[in-house]
């Protein structure tokens, strides 16, 4: 036992001794035996339930001793004296309730603690194991690549947000940007699964469209229940164009940032989610990058907001975008996160690429919001 907790035991002790000494020297002239109440109640503020009963009986046991001492019990003090008894008992049975209610409130208060203490170890779990599905920064020849994932704070669990980059037999550049419906170890497995269907779908699959295609069949053929979202971009080199091919299945659209600052919203008409309709016809669509252009694929917790249309989270993230022109890739995908101040209310994965040549410099950004 620490000394501070001998020292709470000991002044109930203390505060009888006090009174009983107190008492006797001034005479008995001067009854002040119902002080003696104070020591279960002191007991109540630091002891348990039965510590404070005990020091109740005792207190009353003290004042009942005391009281013979005063001469309290002839015939003309006996009324007050059965009255300061009373309110001694009175005071114990407070006292009493004061330590139950302490004492719940210590236990909720330990056992929120022990249940936020395993929220973050398993929010804490999730993310490791998230980013382990995920993998690194995708190694492609001929571009820059840098990806961030920032986890829900409402979710301690796994979910279906991914990116990906690989280089194509063909010489081609594949990237993709992927969300499964759900924030759930099922929605991470079928995200797992739809990755690697997806790299061996696109090593023979022509255009972005051609394998969003084959990845729908794939999945209906596997009896894959859910919805996803992804788009598929390839970045070809046609003598000395470099062009962007993409195809979209109803996820938000790609940004370009353009060298210059200029940004442009990707966005072309809308498309199916995969799982709803196998047969859904897809199309391409194709711009073309200059040096030090970049093009950011994203999941929706980065511009989704609760209470706002999506075109108002769009129009925030053009504005970022063009704040941080300029900057290097690391800088502005971190810039970008470090606006939404480390919460989100839905996962958001980042797959920024960009085309090697000269950057032209963009004004210095402000202070982050």
């Amino acid at each position: 036992m620490s000394g501070y907790a001998r020292v709470q035991r000991s002044l109930p002790i203390a505060v009888l001794a006090v009174v009983s000494v107190l008492d006797v020297v001034l005479g008995r002239g001067q009854v002040v035996l119902g002080l003696v109440v104070i020591a279960p109640l002191v007991a109540s503020t630091f002891l348990g339930r039965r510590a404070t009963v005990g020091y109740g009986v005792a207190a009353l046991l003290v004042a009942a001793t005391l009281g013979v001492f005063d001469r309290q019990y002839s015939e003309e003090a006996l009324p007050a004296q059965l009255i300061r008894l009373a309110g001694v008992a009175v005071g114990t049975g407070i006292a009493v309730t004061a330590a139950t209610l302490r004492l719940r409130r210590e236990d909720e208060f330990a056992r929120s603690n022990a249940e936020a203490a395993e929220s973050r170890a398993a929010a804490e779990v999730a993310e490791t194991l998230q980013r382990h599905l995920l993998g690194g920064p995708p190694r492609i020849g001929g571009l820059e690549a840098v990806v961030r994932y920032l986890p829900a704070t409402r979710h301690a669990q796994v979910g279906g947000d991914w990116y990906d980059g690989f280089d194509r037999v063909d010489g081609s550049t594949m990237l993709v940007i992927g969300d499964v419906a759900g924030h759930d170890a099922a929605a991470a497995a079928t995200m797992a699964e739809a990755r690697g269907m997806l790299r061996a779908i696109a090593q023979s699959a022509a255009t972005p469209s051609a394998v969003l295609t084959e990845l729908d069949r794939a999945m209906a053929g596997v009896g894959v229940p859910t919805l996803i979202t992804a788009v598929v971009a390839t970045v070809e080199t046609r003598g000395d164009v470099i062009c962007l091919r993409w195809s979209d299945a109803g996820h938000p659209a790609p940004v370009l940032l353009r060298a210059d600052g200029g940004t442009e919203v990707l966005v072309r008409a809308p498309e199916r989610l995969l799982g709803v309709d196998p047969s859904t016809a897809r199309r391409d669509h194709e711009v073309e990058l200059r040096p030090g252009d970049t093009v950011l694929l994203y999941t929706d917790g980065l511009v989704e907001r609760r209470g706002a249309v999506l075109d108002e989270g769009t129009a925030w993230l053009v504005g970022e975008l063009r704040r941080w022109a300029g900057r290097p890739l690391e800088e502005l995908c971190d810039g970008l996160l470090g606006t939404l101040g480390g919460r989100v209310e839905d996962d958001v994965a980042l797959l920024a690429v960009q085309v090697p040549g000269a950057r032209v410099p963009g004004r210095q950004p402000s202070a982050v919001r």
